[in-house]
């Protein structure tokens, strides 16, 4: 399995080792997830004014979120799908707000990091076509971050 995970951080408050640990938590979830197939993701963390406004702008939504996924892949039912065998999958896009993270963090009583992952994973699933739109899904999606996070550990506290 190939992953490749293109990182930005338009914040510039993020150091070298935060990012690579991100990088190498969704390189385990892909493993965790079986993806054998060479695909591509980015994540890129954002203000909270940024984030806000993308949130406006896609989900009609004027406040800041903690993650926003942007899947390119989506299949539309009774669309045709086009394979080609050397072109890796592109997953799509993961926007992670940087606030929020440390927000969140202090909020439930865990690292910095904990809840980067835990966004940054969330995001992922996402993008992997996990939802959380029911109780059931919800349910699904939620026990899949957590032993992800576990696995890779980052427990909760």
């Amino acid at each position: 399995m190939m992953l490749t995970i293109d990182l930005y951080d338009e914040t510039e408050q993020l150091d070298e080792p935060i990012i690579s640990n991100v990088e190498k938590l969704l390189k385990h979830a892909a493993e965790e997830e079986a993806i054998t197939q060479e695909s591509e993701l980015s994540v890129t963390f954002v203000t909270n004014d940024r984030i806000r406004k993308l949130n406006s702008e896609y989900r009609e939504m004027d406040r800041a979120t903690d993650v926003i996924s942007f899947a390119l892949e989506d299949k539309v039912e009774g669309e045709m799908e086009i394979v080609y065998d050397d072109t890796p999958v592109l997953l799509g896009d993961i926007i992670i707000s940087v606030e929020k993270a440390r927000e969140q963090a202090e909020d439930y009583g865990h690292s910095f990091m904990r809840e980067l992952g835990f966004l940054a994973v969330h995001g992922f699933l996402h993008l992997l076509g996990y939802d959380h739109m029911n109780d059931e899904d919800e349910k699904e999606m939620f026990t899949r971050q957590e032993s992800i996070l576990d696995s890779f550990g980052l427990k909760r506290s």
